[in-house]
């Protein structure tokens, strides 16, 4: 794959920055899907034709209208669209190690995303795509900011492929697309394999991947891939010691039992001493029913890894659990219960490794705010919790969400935030979170994104050896706040 795509991405820096300048941020004025697309004809809501990456994604990170495309009166062979989303954040009392600052005082940014995307081949059999992002943060350079590649990766290439798309495959209704280049995806529920919304930055992939379908009964898809390196400032590059693999099949034949089933193959050689060499095969399965008035829904999805970590034996699972009822009254109220378990490592330094590797998996919609926030993980955790979502009216949408967090295993790290007892004392109440989130879509080109976390914390900070590296003031409870806007042409 290095040898088809890297001197591409190196040899096309030039073209890539050209075409970043029409929406970096000085140039811009203002701050679930179905299986496969069902026809490859124009949208009339969004005036273009599918892309090359329909299949790959979900539907609204390509669909609105081509304002631009209509004012340069380009032909339907071309595709162009830009996009940009300013969000201004800030969270109080920092808990991460690497933020030895602290003090209790504010971690603000400011986060600047935009993007180009240009598609060639109209409704053809053969299409191409380039997707450019420039990806920044400001007011992030104080001594305890959090700041890494998921919030800052400047003018880069998230996507540069081609693919061949066949409709109606031995005239029985079967389609199929091949892939190649580099690519974002999305699978299932994105718990395992995502391309980010919330997150700055982006998760891209540079290989093959192969999908058949027929309308909206069945899917199986198939892919072989090398993860992209992220730099938050020099071009991302592949590795050939990183290679990532899988299969995943859905069904909706059945409406209330819709089933998906899947494995993901990981081999990951790029740790510098060998120790954390991951070498993982991720095997899983969900059910689902989808929210309607006056209905119960649900979901359920558990996945299991074995394999290798370094020297050690790696074995763990996850479990997902969601029960859901949407009321026929005003504003369609929907309430839905949550319950997670990611397994956590039991004796950190044994022959066995336990703690669940959450791969390439996306949990802004379900677990909180990610960004510069983004404390829990789909790993060493469980978590009860509700959420209640209702629309007052068209484009509108009302999120309040509740979730008590406990680690799985006392003596295992706590997410990303490098926080470890080996003795086990502190406990496992991390406290718990009530969430206030506002989404106004003004249209498909304008959106508003407002949201308010406070973090109770629990008991497992007030219990944390000295030794650990908890910044000062970071066993208080901690406020989030952000304000986001988007804009699309």
């Amino acid at each position: 794959m290095s040898l088809f795509i890297g001197p591409l991405m190196r040899n096309g820096s030039m073209l890539w920055i050209l075409l970043l300048m029409l929406c970096s941020p000085g140039m811009i004025w203002a701050q679930e899907s179905s299986i496969t697309p069902s026809s490859h004809e124009t949208n009339a809501h969004t005036d273009i034709i599918e892309p090359a990456d329909a299949v790959l994604i979900q539907r609204k990170e390509f669909e609105w209208t081509r304002h631009i495309r209509t004012t340069l009166r380009l032909p339907d062979w071309i595709d162009l669209g830009l996009e940009q989303r300013t969000r201004f954040e800030s969270y109080d009392h920092p808990w991460r190690t690497q933020q030895t600052v602290g003090n209790g005082q504010a971690d603000s940014s400011i986060a600047l995303r935009s993007r180009v995307r240009i598609g060639l081949g109209g409704g053809g059999p053969v299409r191409f795509l380039f997707e450019g992002q420039d990806s920044r943060a400001y007011l992030d350079r104080e001594p305890g900011d959090f700041r890494d590649t998921t919030t800052v990766n400047e003018f880069d290439i998230v996507q540069l492929l081609g693919s061949l798309t066949l409709h109606d495959v031995g005239e029985i209704g079967i389609r199929t697309d091949i892939h190649f280049g580099r690519m974002t995806m999305d699978f299932g529920r994105r718990r395992l394999i995502a391309r980010n919304d919330f997150r700055n930055t982006t998760n891209s992939f540079d290989g093959v991947h192969w999908q058949m379908s027929q309308e909206k009964a069945w899917r199986i898809r198939a892919f072989f891939v090398e993860p992209v390196v992220r730099d938050d400032v020099r071009l991302d590059t592949q590795d050939t010691r990183a290679l990532l693999w899988g299969t995943y099949l859905e069904s909706r034949h059945i409406p209330w039992l819709q089933l998906d089933t899947y494995y993901f193959g990981l081999n990951d050689q790029r740790s510098p001493d060998g120790t954390t060499h991951r070498t993982y095969s991720t095997i899983g399965g969900r059910l689902s029913k989808d929210p309607e008035p006056g209905a119960i829904d649900y979901e359920i999805e558990s996945a299991w890894q074995t394999g290798t970590r370094g020297a050690t034996h790696h074995f763990a699972h996850f479990q997902h659990i969601d029960l859901g009822y949407t009321f026929t009254l005003p504003w369609t109220p929907r309430l839905v219960f949550h319950y997670d378990y990611a397994s956590g490592d039991r004796k950190p330094g044994d022959s066995r490794h336990e703690g669940f590797d959450t791969l390439f998996g996306a949990r802004r919609w379900e677990y909180g705010p990610t960004g510069t926030f983004g404390p829990f993980f789909r790993t060493n955790i469980r978590s009860p919790g509700w959420r209640l979502i209702v629309t007052p009216t068209a484009g509108l949408t009302v999120q309040v969400k509740h979730r008590l967090w406990h680690l799985a295993q006392s003596r295992d790290i706590f997410g990303n935030s490098n926080l470890r007892d080996t003795t086990g004392q502190a406990g496992t109440s991390l406290g718990h979170d009530i969430e206030v989130r506002v989404q106004w879509a003004f249209n498909n080109n304008l959106d508003l994104d407002i949201g308010y976390d406070h973090w109770f914390k629990g008991s497992y900070f007030d219990r944390l050896p000295a030794s650990s590296g908890l910044p000062s003031g970071g066993n208080k409870d901690t406020d989030y706040v952000y304000v986001s806007m988007r804009v699309r042409v």
